[in-house]
């Protein structure tokens, strides 16, 4: 069946082959140490957490719980879901998850609130923002996962890449939301008192902001750890790869003990980042609508 519309897929496949060519040629020894450096603080952090003895961890899970909510029951639960990852066996699969996790979720919290304030103060930063909020979204992530792979080599740094770009907009879209819905009077009244915007902004907005804030940072942590599997499929060490070896040996207890771990760990995380959230939550003051 032929068509009158030109077929304009070829080009773009020798585009796109070429501009990635062109910068592993020219520019591969540059991009291998900017991988290096990128995946730094992911190594850090994965010697610490792989050190930690799962009896240690166990306490720290539950003292963590514990100060959260003060109550013993919630921190006994939490401790027995990490008891359950150790008895598993996935101890230091759990941890070295947790490292990548812990490191993307930090890099988005330090680009994605200035995002998200810089959006509630202009509508046209805003309407820009959100298509490209849109495609990190909903593009599947072996789309860029196989250029940053090329450039980046495989490993951790292209994981990294893959679970910053899906777990950003939560956190950036709730940022801008919960400034957004800060009334109006508050800030008159803290500039009234003679706060800079800068001040009204650490002091005021973001305090009041901070549930829908705490609640994107939620959303953005388990859907990083959603991406452990992907992960694991570039070369990322983890629960992922229990079940990717699972997958590739036709193993359904190996892939079930993999996905039950990372179902674990899920559920560790949410509960203890929604206690923090419900802590927040309790403090902020009254939110109401706000125009820009």
């Amino acid at each position: 069946m032929t068509s009158l519309l030109p077929d304009l897929g070829p080009a773009i496949q020798e585009a796109v082959r070429t501009f990635v060519d062109t910068l592993v040629v020219r520019y591969g020894d540059g991009t291998e140490a900017f991988s290096l450096w990128l995946t730094t603080p992911v190594r850090w952090a994965e010697a610490g957490l792989t050190r930690l003895p799962p009896e240690a961890g166990i306490v720290l899970v539950f003292a963590a719980a514990w100060l959260a909510t003060r109550r013993l029951r919630f921190a006994v639960m939490m401790a027995m879901l990490a008891i359950a990852i150790a008895l598993l066996g996935l101890w230091l699969a759990a941890m070295q998850s947790l490292a990548l996790v812990v490191v993307a979720v930090a890099m988005v919290v330090l680009v994605a609130v200035p995002l998200g304030i810089a959006a509630s103060r202009s509508a046209r930063v805003s309407g820009a923002l959100r298509p490209v909020y849109d495609v990190m979204q909903t593009i599947p992530s072996f789309v860029y996962l196989i250029p940053v792979a090329m450039l980046l080599g495989l490993g951790r740094a292209p994981a990294l890449v893959a679970t910053f770009v899906y777990a950003l907009p939560p956190l950036a879209r709730l940022t801008e939301l919960g400034l957004r819905e800060v009334e109006l009077r508050y800030v008159e009244g803290a500039r009234a008192l003679g706060l800079s915007a800068r001040q009204a902004l650490w002091l005021v907005e973001l305090p009041l902001a901070r549930p829908s804030i705490l609640q994107g940072l939620n959303q953005s942590v388990l859907m990083a750890l959603g991406m452990v599997v992907v992960a694991s499929m570039i070369g990322a060490k983890g629960l992922g790869e229990v079940v990717l070896l699972g997958l590739q040996r036709a193993d359904a207890g190996l892939g079930f003990v993999g996905g039950l771990g990372i179902v674990l760990l899920a559920m560790l995380l949410d509960r203890l980042a929604r206690a923090a959230w419900s802590n927040g939550t309790a403090g902020a003051g009254k939110t109401g609508s706000r125009r820009r």
